[in-house]
């Protein structure tokens, strides 16, 4: 489940997306590990989760 969510944020960061909220808005979602989950994943996957849910702020109005 981690690796799925790692994944996909990694994927969603990196696929060069430069919509301004529209299509990502439709597809993506808050991706919200338990701490549990946390404490498992690399400095970089929790980084690349934090920065995909902070788009989703910024784009969608994601709360946090």
């Amino acid at each position: 489940m981690v690796k799925i969510l790692t994944l996909a944020a990694v994927l969603a960061l990196g696929a060069g997306c430069t919509t301004t909220g529209g299509s990502f808005c439709k597809v993506e979602h808050p991706i919200r590990p338990t701490k549990a989950e946390v404490a498992m994943l690399s400095d970089a996957s929790v980084a690349a989760i934090l920065a995909h849910d902070r788009k989703g702020q910024q784009l969608c109005g994601w709360r946090p």
